[in-house]
């Protein structure tokens, strides 16, 4: 390896260990800004979803620890990493990014100024990483029980979310394009809280509320295991989203009993459980 590339793995590494001692939980790039270590499952014949549950590592986001020696264990795995991603939605800050773009021709900033005034809210100060193409990512921290979902160009042009299941290219990463860095005076900030006017809009509006056949038990059973197979840090955020599918699929009262269950059989506690039931019950526009 080139001593260019070592020093910038030993630099990614040491902006990954200092994002971490702020409660980020970091994974290591490669220059073309994807996860550094490719899947382990990349070869089996009929590959089925594994996020880690087999114990080796190469399963994107789902690595992303903010523990000291597991990430040094990620770069060491990773000798050509020169970067780090910081997962998103994940405790304690949930974080949400918006990834305002450059590239696509569209005036981002101003997409955005224009929300704000249509939805009367505005961006707190709050940590910004200007990217290489000089777009902007803008850090913010979400409520616990909700789940945002990634997306692209759906909020306003040029400007994509990254949350649950994403992450972002932390400040100090260098890629194939150039580095990425922490704007001026933002870099000690925490993420700032998302404004609720701007969260909403960032949540998939619901979908049409149809009563379920008994035959669609099936699908309540899926959610319930879909909440089972929580790992720590995904118990509120599994059960919220799986709680919003009952209820915007009409199955959400039958199903409040069995997801509570689920949720304290991976730790949660019963007010806990209960009250990220009730939260999704509201989000989606339902009484508790």
């Amino acid at each position: 390896m080139a001593t260019t590339d070592r020093q910038a793995t030993t630099l990614a590494l040491a902006h990954a260990l200092s994002a971490a001692e702020r409660g980020l939980a970091v994974l290591p790039l490669s220059r073309s800004k994807l996860p550094a270590l490719r899947s382990p499952h990349r070869d089996d014949p009929a590959p089925s979803p594994c996020h880690g549950a087999c114990g080796r590592l190469g399963h994107g986001v789902y690595d992303a620890s903010s523990d000291p020696d597991r990430i040094r264990e990620l770069f060491a795995a990773a000798p050509w990493a020169t970067g780090y991603g910081i997962a998103c939605g994940l405790p304690p800050h949930h974080l949400i990014g918006l990834d305002l773009d450059v590239k696509t021709g569209t005036d981002s900033s101003a997409a955005l100024r224009e929300l704000a005034l249509r939805h009367l809210f505005t961006i707190p100060p709050t940590v910004v990483v200007v990217t290489p193409s000089g777009g902007r990512h803008l850090w913010l921290s979400g409520p616990p029980e909700v789940v945002v979902p990634n997306s692209a160009g759906r909020l306003a042009p040029g400007i994509d979310i990254r949350g649950a299941g994403g992450y972002l290219v932390g400040p100090g990463s260098r890629t194939g394009q150039g580095v990425y860095a922490a704007a001026p005076g933002t870099a000690h900030l925490a993420p700032a809280p998302c404004p609720r006017s701007l969260l909403r809009l960032l949540l998939p509006p619901p979908r049409a509320h149809h009563p379920m056949p008994a035959s669609a038990d099936g699908h309540g059973q899926g959610l319930i295991q879909f909440v089972l197979a929580a790992h720590e840090g995904q118990r509120n955020t599994r059960l919220f989203w799986a709680a919003c599918r009952a209820y915007e699929e009409g199955i959400g009262p039958a199903l409040v009993d069995p997801l509570a269950d689920a949720a304290r059989a991976t730790g949660l506690s019963e007010r806990e459980a209960r009250a990220t039931i009730a939260s999704a019950a509201r989000m989606t526009g339902h009484r508790p």
